[in-house]
């Protein structure tokens, strides 16, 4: 099924491309102090996951693999403790548990004093969405209240689907194709560094100003905050979280994904939502236009 019959209904995929910088090759992992790109958050985004490093449920099939990295602050060096990294995936058969309440293949960990996170986990598999392929990958939101939250995704390389997905073969997401390598014991191993970013500052006020329920023409959308993001529901599925780039816009998709905020004659909030119609062409933009009916 198409993501635009989603949409009013469960809804699907949203997409976000932070700005990307140069970065250098060290010889085994990409550094710098450039921001870490980011990525689509959906399609299956769940919040309030576990805390506990082990995503692997019981009795479940899988190659095994362990993530593992530092998370650093925007100079690119130094560690960055108490950050809080989610992780989520599909199981070994590309089913995501969207319901339970096991969260199976879902699970969060905060940062110590060395900026250190890992996760056991299995290798996912790539999938068909029925509209294209998506390469193995596993999704992360990494937050803290002095940066900008960075969601985002890590690939593999030698992947035959990298080429297929319009967000991994961007060359922005070449920071985060990684080589899977073997412990001296044999088990897999993946390791992805961070970098943040700093946050555009807004405050309480301007969230209040835009967060609540907007009447669309299929629907409604929910805006509210989450750290600092402001997080997008159309009819109920968490569909993107947008940083505010100024203007009463919010971005995360370099200016593709979007949502800008006006008022009228009636101090009436109003929205114009865009978003790519993942994984079609980036000329394929799904545009909404509501009001808001409810103010939190």
């Amino acid at each position: 099924m198409k993501r635009r019959s989603f949409i009013t209904t469960a809804s699907m995929t949203a997409f976000s491309i932070a700005a990307f910088g140069s970065i250098n090759w060290n010889g085994k992992f990409f550094e710098g102090n450039n921001p870490t790109t980011s990525d689509i958050l959906g399609p299956f985004y769940r919040p309030n996951a576990p805390i506990r490093s082990d995503l692997i449920p019981p009795g479940v099939r899988g190659t095994k693999a362990y993530l593992s990295g530092k998370i650093f602050k925007d100079d690119g060096r130094t560690p960055l403790a108490g950050v809080l990294v989610e992780a989520w995936q599909c199981d070994a058969d590309r089913v995501y548990d969207n319901t339970s309440d096991e969260f199976r293949f879902r699970g969060a960990v905060k940062t110590g004093s060395n900026g250190s996170y890992s996760f056991k986990t299995i290798l996912p598999p790539p999938y068909n969405t029925g509209t294209g392929w998506r390469p193995a990958h596993i999704h992360m939101r990494i937050s803290n209240p002095k940066y900008q939250d960075l969601i985002t995704q890590i690939y593999f390389r030698d992947d035959p689907h990298l080429k297929d997905d319009p967000s991994s073969r961007s060359p922005e997401a070449i920071q985060r194709i990684l080589a899977i390598s073997k412990t001296t014991t044999g088990e897999h191993e993946v390791q992805f560094d961070v970098t943040m970013s700093k946050v555009f500052r807004l405050s309480d006020e301007g969230f209040k100003k835009v967060s609540g329920l907007y009447q669309l023409e299929n629907g409604t959308a929910e805006f509210y905050r989450n750290n600092n993001l402001l997080m997008m529901r159309i009819n109920g599925q968490i569909m993107e979280g947008f940083s505010y780039t100024g203007n009463n816009t919010f971005e995360a998709a370099k200016g593709v994904n979007k949502a800008v905020f006006s008022f009228n004659d009636k101090a009436e909030a109003l929205v114009a939502i865009n978003l790519w119609d993942y994984p079609a062409d980036k000329s394929e933009l799904i545009k909404m236009k509501g009001t808001r009916f409810l103010k939190y």
